[in-house]
C-alpha cells in the first residue's frame, strides 16, 4: 500500500520508512507539512499516511483538517504522531481528523501494529467501495430490463433505444447476465415441428 510519512525528523522519517518498505509497503516521504500536502494533489495518492504534528510551513494537524475537507480524500487514514500525550491534545488531533494518535518516542512494533491497522480499514473501504460499484452496474442493467421493450409482432425483434432490432438472445445477453439454452415448447412440437416432420415422411414422439 502506498504510504505517506511526513516528518521533519531525518531519524524518524528514514527509520519508519525503512521498516514499512520492509514490510512491502510504497513509502512516500516529507519533510515539512507542505510536500505532505502536495502528495495528495494528483492522482495514485497515498491511502494511508503518518504525519507528525510539529512541522515546518504546514503542521500535521492542518494537513489533516485539509484532507478531510475533501470528498475524495475523506477515506485517507490519517496517523499523527507527536510528543504532545495529553487527553486535550488527542481530543484536539482526532477532531480534526485523525484516525489514530501516537506518542513520541514511540515504540516501533506499537507503530507498526497502528499501521497494520490502518491498512486492514483501507483495504475494507476500497472492496467496500467495488461492492458499491458492481451492485450500481447490476441495478443499472435491471433497470434497463424495466420497462416497455418495442418488439416485432412477426419476428419478435427487439428495437433498442438507438432504433437498431436485436434477436431477444443478443438484447437480453447484452442488459443481464444470463446464458441462453434452446429447447422447443410443447405447443411449438405440436403446432409447427411435428407437422413439419409428418409432411416429409417422418413419425415422430415427442
Amino acid at each position: 500500500m502506498k504510504i505517506l510519512i511526513a516528518d521533519d525528523d531525518d531519524v524518524s522519517r528514514l527509520a519508519l520508512g525503512a521498516a514499512l518498505a520492509k514490510r512491502g509497503h510504497e513509502v512516500v516521504a516529507a519533510v515539512n507539512g507542505t510536500e505532505a500536502w502536495q502528495a495528495f494533489q494528483g492522482a495514485d495518492v497515498p491511502r494511508l499516511a503518518i504525519l507528525d504534528w510539529l512541522m515546518p510551513e504546514i503542521d500535521g494537524l492542518e494537513v489533516c483538517r485539509r484532507l478531510r475537507s475533501l470528498p475524495d480524500l475523506k477515506t485517507v487514514y490519517l496517523i499523527l504522531l507527536t510528543s504532545r500525550g495529553s487527553k486535550e491534545y488527542v481530543v484536539e488531533g482526532l477532531r480534526a481528523g485523525a484516525n489514530d494518535y501516537v506518542t513520541k518516542p514511540f515504540y516501533p512494533e506499537e507503530l507498526a501494529a497502528r499501521v497494520n491497522v490502518g491498512v486492514q480499514v483501507v483495504e475494507l473501504q476500497l472492496e467496500l467501495a467495488r461492492r458499491v460499484e458492481e451492485l450500481e452496474a447490476a441495478l443499472q442493467q435491471v433497470k434497463q430490463l424495466q420497462g416497455l421493450l418495442p418488439i416485432c409482432a412477426y419476428c419478435k425483434r427487439i428495437r433498442d433505444d438507438q432504433n437498431y432490432w436485436h434477436e431477444v438472445e443478443g438484447y437480453i445477453g447484452t442488459h443481464a447476465d444470463v446464458r441462453f439454452s434452446h429447447g422447443i415448447c410443447p405447443a411449438c412440437w405440436t403446432s409447427v415441428v411435428k407437422p413439419e416432420f409428418e409432411n416429409i415422411g417422418l413419425r415422430v414422439e415427442q
